[in-house]
Parts: structure tokens; sequence; C-alpha cells
């Protein structure tokens, strides 16, 4: 694919920092785009996604779908020459399904211990 095809795109991620930018096709899902960024991410952050399922990325106050492609989500103005796209990041973990015996326990123990005893005469 000719060069001047090629759409260039940088992360924004939660502290201000960027990852790229780097150069992809015009249809280039976004669930490539986001398996690229987990494997680019950078190795000093406290955040860090396990998967492409952890990270939404959002152009123009969208959150893009895995599904569609690069051009289908380019904002009208993102169409001047030679102009770097900036998508932003947001880490948000997969929840898990099942909670742990031990914050079960912690729990049952406080609610226990928030009975209260008073009588009203």
């Amino acid at each position: 694919m000719p060069e001047e095809d090629l759409v260039e795109l940088k992360f924004r991620l939660y502290d201000g920092s960027d990852v790229g930018p780097f150069h992809y096709s015009p249809t280039a899902t976004v669930g490539m785009l986001k398996e690229r960024l987990v494997s680019e991410w950078p190795k000093d952050k406290k955040i860090v996604p396990k998967g492409a399922s952890d990270i939404k990325l959002i152009n123009a106050g969208k959150i893009l779908e895995n599904g569609k492609t690069v051009a289908q989500c380019k904002a009208p103005f993102d169409d001047l020459p030679k102009s770097v796209i900036t998508m932003h990041v947001v880490v948000q973990p997969s929840p898990t399904k099942t909670r742990p015996e031990k914050k079960i326990e912690e729990e049952e123990e406080a609610q226990q211990r928030s009975f209260c005893s008073c009588t009203i005469m």
C-alpha cells in the first residue's frame, strides 16, 4: 500500500504519555489496533492491560468498536494532509466473575460487627 494511503495514529495513555505514532492501513480494525497497543505497552507503567479486551479506544469522543475499520473511525477533520490522529486509551480490566473466599468472609464479619443491640423504651 502506498505511504500516502496509510493513516498515522498515536495513542494517549492515562498519564499523558503517548505510544506511537504508527502507520496503519485504513482497512485495519480497531481490534488490530488494540492488539498492537498491548504488545507495545510501556513496561514502566503502573496500569498494564492483560489483553486487548481490557482496552477501550476513544476518538472524537466516541468509544470505538472492535469490528470497525480505521477509515470508519476517522473524524471528518482528520482528513488534513500529514496529520497524526490521537486516540485516547482507557484501561478497564475485565470484571472477575467469582469473588475470592477471603473477601466473602471479611464482608460477613463486617456485617456481624455492625449489628446494633440498642433498646428504645
